[in-house]
């Protein structure tokens, strides 16, 4: 773990501990501010809302459903995990594109990591950098930039 290597096996234990201590309200999921707004907007406006993360999907839903803005899980239609493949494979997000019954194209992919942006869009999707303050955007122009969520519709 010290080296975050990204073993499904791993990251599916952690997930299972993960999820006594959010059940005994010992671990409390985090999401910035502007996640649940967002979350609901995108609702509203009937867009489909999934997480593609290195902890598993059990490790996930926990976090999702602890959060001190309340359980917002009901925004998610789906969730993926390294079981997938690799974040950095861009076959992983055609299999995402597939399961979501969309064209890579429709879908809008975030993330802090531009080795996964890279693979998401030589998959066909969209893609944006999240930068969350006090972070400087990279000056490599890869992928548009958004800061918070409310940059996006």
């Amino acid at each position: 773990m010290d080296q975050d290597k990204k073993s499904t096996g791993l990251k599916s234990l952690q997930g299972k501990i993960w999820e006594e201590g959010y059940r005994t309200g010992e671990l409390r999921g985090e999401v910035y501010p502007d996640v649940p707004p967002a979350l609901e907007r995108w609702r509203r406006q009937r867009i489909d809302i999934a997480i593609f993360s290195s902890g598993s999907v059990q490790a996930q839903r926990s976090l999702f459903a602890s959060t001190a803005a309340g359980d917002l899980t009901r925004f998610i239609r789906a969730y993926f995990d390294t079981t997938t493949g690799p974040k950095t494979a861009p076959d992983s997000y055609t299999r995402i594109a597939a399961a979501l019954e969309r064209s890579p194209s429709e879908v809008l992919f975030l993330s802090d990591v531009g080795a996964e942006l890279d693979a998401a869009r030589t998959a066909g999707m969209r893609t944006a950098l999240c930068v969350r303050a006090p972070g400087p955007a990279p000056s490599t122009g890869a992928h548009p930039v958004v800061h918070a969520l409310d940059q996006l519709g």
